[in-house]
């Protein structure tokens, strides 16, 4: 879960606090003079993608993903650095990139970025990648595909934002699931509780279950 400012304030240490509230005043000052220049010229990264990288050895590991969103929601980061941030960052740094996609101003346009997490077998990145923004811009095949993935890889359900919302009374979403349980039990694996659980959702009917994730 990300951390606020304040419980990140009550977390860190004096130099800590004094990095994060200059990597903040640096993105701010991003966000209120976006890049003017032309068209052909060097370009420079800004200061504060510097210090979305290193926030971890500033800030702690453990910490480090909190302080990031907390510079992309500062920058107003756009896609032109969100994606820049996800392509060249390692996998903290990109799942910090996905968790925050929902606080910012993007409507769709980052969806290349959920998909590409998607395609990956990182279960860490797949996770991040099932979140509110995902829920609120996936298309319905896609995001069928999403759910099976988490299946697949062993991402626990809980982590798909909206899932009762999205997956109730789905039918084709139930047939999936369907044939994933037929295909398991044919190789004699087990089917896991998440499958009964998300089947039970789909399956359509006034039997479904009423929960709300």
């Amino acid at each position: 879960m990300l951390q606020s400012r304040e419980e990140l304030d009550a977390r860190l240490g004096g130099a800590a606090r004094a990095w994060l509230d200059e990597a903040l005043a640096e993105a701010g000052h991003a966000a209120a003079h976006p890049d003017t220049e032309p068209p052909g010229a060097t370009y420079a990264v800004p200061s504060w993608e510097l210090r979305y990288a290193a926030a971890g050895r500033h800030c702690g590991i453990e910490n480090a993903e909190s302080v990031r969103a907390l510079l992309l929601i500062e920058a107003h980061a756009g896609l032109p650095a969100l994606t820049r941030l996800y392509a060249q960052g390692a996998a903290a740094e990109r799942r910090a990139v996905l968790l925050t996609l929902h606080r910012l101003d993007l409507g769709p346009t980052a969806l290349p970025l959920v998909e590409d997490a998607l395609r990956t077998n990182d279960t860490r990145l797949i996770a991040a990648a099932v979140g509110p923004y995902t829920a609120a811009h996936l298309d319905d095949h896609q995001w069928r595909h999403a759910v099976l993935k988490c299946l697949f890889t062993g991402v626990p359900v809980a982590a798909v934002d909206q899932l009762a919302r999205r997956a109730r009374g789905d039918a084709e979403l139930a047939r999936m699931l369907g044939d994933f349980a037929v295909e398991r039990t044919a190789a004699g694996r087990g089917v896991p509780a998440d499958l009964t659980r998300v089947l039970a959702l789909a399956t359509p009917g006034p039997a479904a279950p009423t929960e709300e994730s």
